[in-house]
Parts: structure tokens; C-alpha cells; sequence
């Protein structure tokens, strides 16, 4: 009798594993046979996909920043223990340059690119926008957070899209969205006015903004000719070709002159 249930139990086990095994393959199977799945608002990673490296640099003297004076709302000014400096022209000592929007401008034919779902984010913080100057998607969600103790009233003044004013109380979200490509949209709070930002909106994903050391990365890029931007909010924009084939990195530096 005890011989009889072990011979049921290992035969159960065994039906089990080779169930196990066969659901595995046939999963294993599937996997491979599908496609590689897009990511949302950006082309599927590629074997042959192309990389433009660079660095955005200010040539000349670099101007001093000037103060931002927040006396107007002392719920601003109780938030920072040292002056505040303006955002106009942010550059390191060896003069690269931030807050510069790095762009693919022609070349891309008629290809057309879903935008992402994950909502680009754009703080009011310390009664500043944070960041200064960000760039999102055409139709990707944006998402507007007031992390200060004041109210804020956020307001983009497009020229190829929705205008739109909204208020916006302390410790409260909101979410909107551009629906067209435009470089780029300024954006001011009409209760605090040295609070200045920009949004930069793009039909496709080869875009990037120089951060502190002034550098950048358009990855993933097609093989191809393209026409390159780079645009800042004070110094204007500055425009190079390219060529650049599969697999390969390049290097390409923007220079901005002093006014």
C-alpha cells in the first residue's frame, strides 16, 4: 500500500515538471519570435543606432549672475539661507555652458514616434522652477508640482499652442500637456515675476539639455544626415550638419559667443 502512493506521488511529480518545463519553453518560444517592444515616446533600442557626443561651450567673459530679490513674498525669501542668482547664463569656470537644448531639427524624414506615458515633472521649488529649462514630448503628460508653502499661478505663453493659467495652491499637483512642437514656450508665475522658466516641446525624442558641465547625448539616432540645434534663451541658437552612420559616435561641440 505505502509502495502503491509513492509510485502515485512520484508520478504526479514527474507530470508536474514536465508541465513546468513545457510551459517554459513554449513562454521562451514566444519571447523570442515577438518583437522587441518600443519604449513609450522613443524608437526600440537597435543594434546600429548612432550616438552624437558633445559639449556646449561659452566663449568670452562669462557675465555675473544677478541677484534675485524675493522680498515681494516672505514665504519665498524664508526658503533659502543664501542669495539666489538669476538662471539667465549658467556656466562653469572652464565656460560650459548649461540649460542649453541640444536637437535633431532636420533629417528625421516622416518617421513618427509615440510619446511616453511617464509625465515629465517641472517643480516649483523655493519659489524657482526646477529645472529652469526642461524639454518633453508633443501630448506627453506634464506634470506640475508646487512643493513650496506659497501659491503659485503657472503660466506658458506658447506661440503654436494652448495657452493656458492656472493657479496652483501650496503642496498640490497638476497635469497638462503641449500638443505641438515648439522651441521654446516661456514660462512665468504671474504672482511671483522673477520666477522664469522655458519648455521646449518636440515630435520626437532626439533632444537633450546640457546640464553643469555643458554636456549632451543624442543616442540611438538612424544613420543619416541631420541638421543639429542648439538654442539658449539669451544667446540665441547655433545650427551644424552632420553625418553619422550606423553603430558610429561622433563628437560635436556648440560655441556661444558672449553679446
Amino acid at each position: 500500500m505505502n509502495r502503491e502512493k509513492l509510485t502515485r506521488k512520484k508520478s504526479s511529480s514527474t507530470k508536474s515538471a514536465v508541465q513546468f518545463v513545457s510551459a517554459f519553453v513554449v513562454a521562451l518560444l514566444v519571447a523570442i519570435s515577438a518583437p522587441h517592444a518600443a519604449r513609450a515616446g522613443g524608437p526600440s533600442p537597435t543594434a546600429t543606432g548612432a550616438t552624437v557626443h558633445g559639449i556646449v561651450h561659452f566663449e568670452g567673459k562669462i557675465p555675473p549672475a544677478k541677484p534675485v530679490s524675493m522680498a515681494a513674498d516672505p514665504a519665498c525669501a524664508k526658503e533659502h539661507s543664501s542669495p539666489v542668482l538669476s538662471q539667465e547664463i549658467v556656466a562653469d569656470a572652464k565656460g560650459d555652458l548649461q540649460n542649453v537644448i541640444v536637437f535633431v531639427a532636420e533629417g528625421l524624414g516622416d518617421r513618427i514616434f509615440d510619446p511616453p506615458s511617464q509625465p515629465a515633472v517641472v517643480e516649483q521649488k523655493g519659489c524657482m522652477y526646477q529645472p529652469h529649462v526642461l524639454a518633453v514630448r508633443a501630448n506627453q503628460p506634464l506634470e506640475v508640482v508646487n512643493d513650496d508653502r506659497t501659491s503659485h499661478n503657472i503660466h506658458p505663453t506658447p506661440a503654436n499652442n494652448r495657452e493656458w493659467n492656472k493657479a496652483e495652491p501650496p503642496g498640490t499637483k497638476m497635469e497638462e500637456s503641449f500638443a505641438r512642437e515648439e522651441i521654446a514656450i516661456p514660462v512665468k508665475c504671474n504672482v511671483h515675476p522673477w520666477m522664469r522658466g522655458y519648455i521646449a516641446v518636440f515630435k520626437h525624442p532626439f533632444f537633450a539639455v546640457t546640464g553643469k558641465d555643458g554636456s549632451f547625448d543624442l543616442s540611438n539616432l538612424p544613420a543619416g544626415t541631420y541638421t543639429l540645434k542648439a538654442w539658449h534663451e539669451k544667446l540665441g541658437t547655433s545650427t551644424q550638419t552632420i553625418t553619422i552612420g550606423a553603430n558610429e559616435t561622433k563628437e560635436m561641440s556648440f560655441v556661444f559667443k558672449g553679446m
